[in-house]
């Protein structure tokens, strides 16, 4: 048997990039929505594909739109 060689997974195409958006604002809560859970919480960046500092602005972006109260926070779990 021949060992199983292991391929690197193919990296995720860019949302932002795809859509051709170069600036995140807070008031896009469409937008936003594609990188938050169906929990609330705020996908990771190897999920999303953003690069560093994307997923840095989208991160404020959705701070701010929740604290404007375009965007609902976190549930917190059952008690």
């Amino acid at each position: 048997m021949r060992p199983t060689a292991r391929r690197p997974p193919k990296r995720k195409a860019n949302p932002l990039h795809v859509r051709g958006i170069t600036e995140v604002d807070w008031k896009d809560v469409t937008l936003l929505r594609t990188f938050i859970s169906d929990r609330g919480k705020i996908r990771a960046r190897r999920v999303t594909g953003l690069t560093p500092q994307q997923q840095r602005k989208v991160a404020v972006a959705i701070r701010t739109a929740r604290e404007m109260a375009l965007l609902a926070y976190p549930q917190a779990g059952r008690s």
